[in-house]
């Protein structure tokens, strides 16, 4: 009798523990997610000072839409935008200041993107997600910071796209198009998109690539959001680093958009 009792409940107790090993992955699966999804929406907030510079110039106006911050000239526009990816989990607004400069100098519109869960290499949406917030725009370019200028990249290759601007980023596989005009902006001092790392990927980039190194820039000197883990110091005032942005940048525009 005891014999059968415990034969019958060796096939309950095998039940019960897959029971518990799944309810225990399922546990441990969901509280990843919440893991991700916290350090996701922790998101690296601009510096207000910086910011404030920005919405106290009377040369530009910011405008918050649903997918983007926009940075547009209050006069003068010239038709030429540029759709800039902020890096992971960095405030868009971080770069205003960085990107005013060269709407107040040139004319042009920048089109800030809000990525899904602030992360660009997950926001598959297309680029018209983001140029349609600017009709006026007749050519576009496309950029971006550390991860957002690899996804960039991913836009850089359809033939509306005139441009790439890369700051403190790289390409992770070869343009297609040989012949796009390409600026990458690196930081002597940055130690995330290291110098060396822009070296050893220049090869996916056109030949005609333009690079420029900015003598004490750091990677988080391309915005204005604080430090992060593992970067150089920046000996580059953040002023510096925009006068350095605008002038490099604009000098791109003029030889990019008159072909």
């Amino acid at each position: 009798m005891s014999q059968t009792a415990t034969a019958d409940s060796r096939p309950g107790r095998i039940l019960r523990r897959v029971r518990l090993i799944g309810w225990a992955a399922l546990a441990s699966f969901v509280l990843a997610i919440v893991v991700f999804l916290v350090w996701a929406n922790t998101v690296r907030t601009v510096d207000r000072g910086a910011a404030d510079r920005v919405f106290g110039n009377p040369a530009v106006s910011v405008t918050d839409t649903a997918n983007a911050v926009v940075i547009a000239p209050k006069t003068g526009a010239s038709g030429v935008g540029l759709v800039f990816v902020p890096g992971a989990r960095v405030d868009p607004y971080a770069y205003l200041y960085k990107l005013a400069g060269t709407v107040e100098e040139t004319g042009l519109t920048v089109v800030i993107t809000k990525p899904v869960l602030n992360l660009a290499i997950l926001d598959l949406r297309p680029l018209d997600t983001f140029t349609t917030v600017a009709p006026g725009v007749t050519t576009w370019l496309v950029g971006g910071h550390s991860l957002g200028g690899v996804r960039a990249c991913l836009y850089a290759d359809q033939p509306q796209v005139a441009g790439l601007v890369l700051f403190g980023s790289y390409c992770a596989a070869p343009l297609a198009r040989d012949d796009l005009p390409v600026l990458s902006l690196t930081g002597s001092a940055d130690a995330l998109s290291t110098p060396a790392k822009i070296a050893d990927t220049a090869g996916l980039l056109p030949a005609t690539a333009r690079f420029v190194e900015i003598p004490g820039a750091n990677h988080a000197r391309f915005g204005d959001y604080g430090v992060e883990v593992g970067d150089g110091i920046a000996t580059a005032s953040t002023d510096a680093v925009a006068a350095a942005i605008t002038r490099n940048l604009t000098a791109f525009l003029a030889d990019s958009t008159s072909r």
